[in-house]
């Protein structure tokens, strides 16, 4: 237990913050999930949107310094090769457009 007084202060403030990352930290692996289940249900559209959510609280924080750089990157990566493996195929054949 810390002695001094600007130690023991330092103890409360550090509780408070490790509460306040850690709400940010939940959230990330609860969107993750969220994405993972519209994936397994194939729902591109759904999983659009909380793609969007999610990049947005990713880079919250990853702007606040609780989670690093790298990590964010990950996750968005994770997120984007997820999305890519769901995407509806709509390939159009821009070369027998481009010859017209």
């Amino acid at each position: 237990m810390p002695r001094l007084k600007s130690a023991i202060k330092r103890a409360r403030v550090n509780k408070r913050y490790r509460a306040y990352n850690l709400s940010y930290k939940t959230a990330i692996k609860t969107i993750m999930k969220k994405i993972a289940e519209c994936v397994a249900k194939n729902d591109y559209d759904e999983a659009s949107k909380v793609k969007n959510q999610a990049f947005s609280l990713i880079d919250k924080a990853k702007c606040k310094g609780i989670i690093h750089l790298n990590f964010a990157a990950k996750k968005k990566s994770t997120i984007a090769k997820w999305l890519k493996k769901i995407e509806p195929s709509t390939k159009q054949s821009s070369k027998s457009e481009a010859k017209s």
